[in-house]
């Protein structure tokens, strides 16, 4: 069977399905309708090991879970868990336990238990193929996508293809901003030489990862239907779920490719407050001062507000105070550099609060390198930046072997 899955399968992710030459050219379906709209000849009849969680939806908002376990031309044998749980309730970091899913009695093995999140031989012994379905959304340090390449190295190990339910970039496809991971810095936040902002679907990022990086997976990937590369979240149409328990609106998504290195720092990125990843604070903060200067540097599609948050006592930072924060408010998407914004926020905030600054043992891994610690250190982060644009322009170029959109 393996031979003949890639041709096959190739067919259905290029082609219209039957389904989707009814609807409108402009509407933007999800890779779980174009999939389920014609299941490939050689995949059907087999057995599941489905890869998802909220966030694997259709437009009517019904789950991949229950759409796959209805599919008479398919079988659910078994559902595998990501960081948040299989469904998308559970907190970052917050490790995921076995269970039985209660509407289709199938069992749901965490990949957020063990140490690498590797699916094992356990969890896929009843596998045919691996289907994947979870929301990218554009920041590297994303571990979904580290979900996704470790499955694929299971699913090349066991032999068994591996299926890619495509889904749009919801801060779009055609901005990329950042340096390239330094591979001695992989870690679970990020395992591939990327930028922190890629502008790549989850597919394509499986198509780099499986051929310039060597995973060797019978991959396939069913596009999206209709999607284009200049399209954000809120121009496709498709219902809003929240990724995580801590993005919350596509503003967050635009803001977290950014404000995620505040996880690396002794101020809170807003997890606990009531806009995670659009505010960050700390009780020492001269929120006021430190928005005038940065307002003054006139950043592209941006400006800053000074605020007052309420942390919740769940919180892992400055949990149950009131503290000064700094919030994000974006005036032009497309002219907004969130990587750029946050490391020059972070600056000017060492700059002003040198004795209560601190980085915390992440930075490194969220930024993909010491270089940003460094730079900032001794005051050279505008020529790393420059340096970074650089790099990002030249992936730009490097990955248009791997893109499967306009």
């Amino acid at each position: 069977m393996r031979a003949l899955v890639p041709a096959l399968l190739l067919l259905v992710s290029c082609m219209p399905s039957s389904a989707s030459t009814s609807q409108s050219d402009a509407t933007v379906r999800p890779g779980i309708e174009v999939f389920l709209g014609d299941v490939p000849q050689a995949l059907r009849g087999k057995r599941v090991a489905l890869i998802t969680n909220n966030s694997g939806i259709d437009r009517a908002k019904r789950s991949d879970i229950d759409l796959v376990a209805q599919s008479k031309d398919l079988k659910l044998v078994a559902l595998l868990a990501a960081e948040h749980g299989i469904r998308g309730d559970a907190d970052a970091g917050k490790k995921i336990e076995d269970e039985t899913d209660p509407k289709t009695g199938v069992p749901v093995y965490s990949l957020y238990k063990a140490e690498d999140g590797t699916p094992t031989s356990a969890m896929l012994k009843d596998a045919d193929f691996i289907l994947y379905d979870l929301q990218e959304v554009g920041g590297r340090t994303w571990t979904y996508v580290s979900t996704m390449a470790l499955a694929m190295q299971a699913a090349s190990r066991k032999g068994i293809p591996f299926v890619v339910l495509d889904r749009p970039n919801p801060i779009g496809g055609e901005i990329v901003e950042g340096a390239l991971l330094d591979p001695k810095f992989k870690s679970f936040v990020g395992m591939y030489p990327i930028p922190a902002r890629h502008g790549m679907t989850v597919g394509e990022l499986a198509q780099l990862f499986n051929q310039k990086y060597g995973i060797g997976a019978n991959l396939t990937v069913i596009r999206a239907a209709n999607w284009k590369r200049a399209q954000w979240f809120e121009d496709t149409g498709l219902p809003w779920v929240n990724p995580s328990p801590n993005l919350r609106s596509p503003d967050a998504l635009k803001d977290y490719p950014g404000t995620v290195y505040f996880e690396g720092t002794t101020l809170t990125e807003g997890r606990g407050t009531d806009r995670p990843f659009e505010q960050i604070g700390a009780p020492w903060l001269k929120a006021a001062e430190v928005v005038g200067v940065m307002n003054e540097k006139r950043l592209p599609g941006i400006r800053f507000e000074a605020i007052t948050m309420a942390v919740l006592p769940t919180a892992a930072k400055w949990k149950g105070q009131t503290i000064p924060g700094i919030r994000y408010v974006i005036t032009d998407r497309q002219a907004y550099r969130p990587v750029r914004t946050s490391l020059i926020l972070i600056d000017e905030i060492r700059r002003q609060h040198p004795a209560d600054f601190k980085w915390t043992g992440s930075i490194d891994r969220l930024t993909g390198s010491d270089k940003v610690r460094l730079a900032i250190e001794g005051g050279r982060l505008p020529a790393l930046l420059d340096e970074w644009d650089r790099e990002a322009a030249q992936f730009r170029i490097d990955r248009v072997p791997y893109l499967l959109y306009q």
